[in-house]
């Protein structure tokens, strides 16, 4: 499944193959795929939500919110949110799910709130995304009334295959804020709509959000609060991707062109490099992310322009 919105609204959006192979069953915009590490984008809402509203520090040793590591004491919040933690603290760029899902217990301790409500509270029942929820297989139970009750979000999700698509497969039930969201392309791109038009924080916070990590020695790392960025041709990307049991999943943002692309899938093959292991240090590993900015930012490639309707 896949979105394009562009300055404002969502103007395209498709769905491709099948959610269920042997049923026949068609992909649709509105179907919701598992993101993985695309969960990661909302918790960093979450996690500069609380910046603002001055709860948490991100200068902070992570050992203040109870979290014992290595170097607790001197690795702290940003660290965590930017893929900087190991060795030591700051001096290197290092893709690490299972140390960025120690913000769950920042965003508890600081909040007194879970990750999971406040991600509903905060995000999705103000955008009204009715697609988009934590792992129905998850322990958490958030999920308020207004949504689709688990069972309904498990019968309308797509089923897992393998790489090649012949066999079924399952998906993972881990939900915190390194992975375990589901959502729909088009809910997808509201998401990235709103943090277009500053629901979540003011511009200075997005700003920072977006602003690359700078290692302890000066050097630019490729990676932000809780997003990719990358300069290509002098322009601008802010991007993530999902990649796990049965899961792809990508977004692309362009903020000079106004532009988002979101493509999502029920197997691993749309987030895999040419060698097999994950797209964890640069976009130009993406074959999909490489052909929309070769052919919408870069090419000449004309996009629709009045708002998408089914």
């Amino acid at each position: 499944s896949a979105a394009i919105a562009r300055e404002g609204k969502t103007v395209w959006a498709k769905g491709f193959g099948f959610a269920d192979v042997e049923n026949q069953v068609s992909v649709e915009p509105k179907t919701p795929f598992h993101l993985a590490s695309l969960t990661k984008p909302f918790a960093a809402v979450v996690i500069m939500q609380l910046v603002e509203a001055g709860l948490i520090d991100l200068q902070e040793p992570i050992s203040t919110y109870g979290i014992s590591l290595v170097n607790s004491s001197k690795i702290r919040v940003i660290h965590l949110l930017t893929h900087t933690s190991e060795g030591e603290p700051g001096s290197y760029y290092q893709y690490n799910g299972n140390r960025f899902s120690f913000l769950n217990d920042i965003i508890q301790e600081a909040s007194g709130i879970s990750f999971c409500h406040l991600l509903v509270d905060e995000i999705i029942d103000p955008l009204h995304l009715e697609h988009t929820a934590p792992n129905p297989k998850s322990s958490e139970n958030c999920l308020l009334t207004t949504q689709l009750d688990r069972d309904a979000f498990d019968n309308i999700m797509p089923l897992g295959y393998t790489s090649n698509g012949e066999n079924r497969m399952s998906y993972p039930s881990y939900f915190g804020s390194s992975a375990g969201l589901v959502a729909s392309a088009l809910d997808m791109a509201s998401f990235s709509l709103a943090l277009d038009d500053d629901v979540f924080f003011s511009s200075e916070t997005k700003a920072l959000m977006f602003t690359p990590m700078v290692s302890n020695t000066g050097e630019v790392l490729p990676y932000g609060l809780g997003w990719f960025i990358h300069w290509e041709n002098d322009v601008k990307i802010i991007w993530h991707y999902g990649y796990w049991t049965a899961i792809s999943s990508l977004i692309v943002k362009v903020p000079e062109k106004g532009l988002t692309f979101v493509l999502f899938a029920n197997n691993d093959m749309l987030s895999r490099a040419s060698d097999g292991i994950g797209i964890d240090s640069s976009i130009t590993r993406s074959v999909p992310a490489e052909e929309f900015l070769n052919g919408f930012v870069f090419g000449d490639a004309e996009l629709p322009t009045e708002s998408y309707s089914p």
